[in-house]
């Protein structure tokens, strides 16, 4: 007899990352930090290996008032200040004219979370990546959702044959569709889609939605981090195209953009050209804030808005000492894979990297062999996923060829 409902699942979760990562830290106790490369922590870490905390956050942060930091939030919705401030830096100068509406979250998986829960019904199906984040799988169990997946490339572009299949197909059997795509900088292929493929896909929803409601759901953790700066958010202004019959929700997430992980603070940005659609939204999405979290960490809603206004341009300043980092990085990695012939996803810019292993048993083999050589990855669906975001550029150089060859062991 169980004390859960009869539907719970009492499987244990198995968190991959978590695990691979206290093998790296035991390698790295046992070894040293020389010995090992630890590319499987997705968050930004300087070259001398420790996690980045922007001084232009924190230091502001340490700076707010405990009875501040100790209070509810203004509203469940998020503070005013912030849900104006989210909008403002999420669209910045893109000429979107949609009706708009802000709901605080926490962190940007508050924010897909609560669409899943919120636009389809239990048994209903979800639209995802192939390859993907893998905590979307987990949070469309736990809303009883099923998964259909679309191939993420066609050659070195976006699939859109592949996702306008399933979409077709999904629509076909429930009469409504809920489709995920993270862009830019996706997880974990560091893919991002140009605007032409974009259109394609707007396009596609406003055809397809004559046949019933369209949700797009656009997770944008990684957007701060694209290497084109403000033109990482050209693509916005597509969405205006969209008919009345398909609803944009954005996920973005200040854990990201700020270097502050923990401190669990996003938003749900919702997109219509239907006031009264979008209005409906906000008013089943406060309800789920309400019922789920009460409410976002108000001094963490209140440092975002300060740091994006009043000191925006030392922040941006800092953050861009990192993406160059980054770019440093992930530039070094792919020339020396194209080098040796390490096949990997399509990359543009963003954390990782990852290599193409269509066949999931041969990833397995390949994954424990790298452990074996103290090289630590993550496991992603055909792919092995490198956080070029956590390593120096020394441990990068000379990665790429040390990983080929233990592929080629392997064949």
């Amino acid at each position: 007899m169980s004390f859960m409902k009869q539907s719970a699942d009492l499987q244990p979760i198995e968190d991959t990352v978590f695990a691979v990562v206290s093998m790296a830290k035991q390698d790295i106790a046992e070894h040293g930090a020389d010995a090992v490369v630890d590319a499987t922590i997705g968050s930004l870490y300087d070259e001398q290996g420790k996690l980045v905390a922007y001084q232009n956050v924190f230091d502001h942060y340490n700076a707010i008032a405990k009875e501040v930091k100790a209070a509810y939030a203004a509203s469940f919705t998020g503070n005013p200040g912030f849900r104006t401030q989210v909008r403002n830096w999420v669209l910045q100068d893109q000429p979107v004219t949609l009706n708009t509406s802000v709901i605080a979250t926490p962190g940007g998986t508050g924010a897909v979370n609560m669409t899943m829960i919120n636009v389809l019904e239990p048994g209903q199906t979800v639209i995802l990546p192939e390859i993907c984040w893998g905590s979307y799988n987990l949070m469309a169990a736990q809303a009883g959702l099923k998964t259909a997946a679309y191939a993420m490339f066609d050659g070195d572009h976006f699939n859109l044959d592949s996702f306008e299949k399933v979409c077709r197909r999904v629509m076909s059997e429930q009469g409504r569709l809920l489709a995920v795509v993270n862009d830019p900088c996706h997880n974990p292929t560091g893919y991002s889609m140009s605007l032409a493929e974009w259109r394609q896909v707007v396009r596609f929803l406003n055809e397809l939605s004559e046949q019933g409601p369209c949700v797009i759901l656009n997770d944008i953790a990684y957007i701060d981090y694209s290497y084109k700066g403000t033109h990482s958010r050209d693509y916005l202004s597509t969405l205006n195209e969209l008919s009345g019959n398909v609803l944009a929700v954005i996920a973005f997430s200040c854990s990201k953009t700020l270097t502050s992980y923990g401190l669990r603070c996003g938003a749900a940005v919702i997109l219509g050209q239907n006031a009264q659609r979008v209005r409906e939204a906000e008013i089943v999405f406060e309800k789920t804030a309400r019922a789920t979290w009460s409410n976002i960490p108000n001094a963490a809603m209140e440092n975002f808005t300060w740091i994006t206004t009043e000191n925006r341009e030392a922040f941006e300043a800092e953050k861009q000492i990192y993406v160059d980092l980054l770019k440093q990085r992930s530039g070094t990695f792919i020339r020396e894979a194209a080098a040796c012939g390490l096949v990997h996803y399509p990359y543009k810019e963003g954390f990782f990297v990852t290599l193409q292993m269509p066949d999931n048993a041969l990833r397995d083999q390949y994954h424990q062999k790298l452990i074996d050589h103290h090289i630590y990855t993550v496991k992603v669906n055909k792919g092995i996923r490198v956080a070029v975001c956590s390593l120096s550029v020394a441990k990068v150089k000379g990665l790429a060829e040390r990983m080929k060859q233990i592929l080629d062991s392997l064949q």
